[in-house]
């Protein structure tokens, strides 16, 4: 019963978020309300924040998706080098959003967090927590708070970059055959960009 219970909790969380990323991508964020949101999916304004706590929550749909880095260097051997684990880390979220489909929409995404104050400075919030919680990570494997302070900073850093750079390869109305053209393209940046980091800028090549 309790397995049931759960299932169904998860499908209507679900159908909330797909209603309202619709919603919030035709429209921009800014320009729908919950009640909106409620009214679509057929069920309470108070069900919504049952399952999404702020409005911001229901655009992230993704539960705690800044704690992923922290997570995968708690998770990784002790003798693991970090840049490495970070690396690996972020092309699994890459081929992760193109299994799903997300990279099909991610200009789509951009833009509508850039056309809204509400969800740019709840990027920041995000992005700020995440260095927070992998520099804490780090420092269990490296007592240089220094140190570890560096490496977080560049990774939300590289981040960024690479965000940017997907935007630039990122076609309107991508096929699939581009969108896995652009996935190979944007694996190579990752490896230029964590190649900087492993190795120093004095080190970079240029292309």
């Amino acid at each position: 019963m309790e397995g049931r219970r759960e299932r169904k909790k998860q499908q209507t969380r679900q159908a909330i978020s797909d209603v309202a990323t619709a919603l919030f991508l035709e429209r921009g964020f800014d320009a729908v309300t919950v009640a909106e949101v409620a009214r679509t999916a057929d069920v309470a304004v108070q069900t919504v924040f049952n399952h999404f706590p702020t409005k911001e929550d229901l655009f992230f749909d993704e539960q705690g998706w800044w704690q992923g880095p922290a997570r995968a260097i708690r998770a990784a051997s002790d003798g693991a080098d970090p840049v490495d684990l970070l690396e690996a880390h972020y092309l699994a979220e890459i081929r992760e959003r193109l299994e799903a489909g997300h990279l099909a929409t991610w200009k789509q995404f951009v833009r509508t967090i850039e056309d809204s104050p509400a969800l740019l400075a709840r990027r920041r919030l995000n992005a700020a927590e995440m260095e927070t919680l992998l520099t804490e990570a780090l420092e269990e494997r490296n007592p240089s708070h220094l140190t570890s302070r560096l490496i977080a900073a560049q990774f939300v850093a590289a981040q960024k970059v690479l965000e940017e750079e997907l935007m630039r390869l990122l076609p309107d109305n991508a096929t699939a055959g581009q969108l896995q053209q652009v996935q190979r393209e944007l694996e190579h940046a990752t490896a230029q960009v964590f190649g900087v980091l492993r190795h120093g800028l004095l080190t970079a090549t240029t292309d």
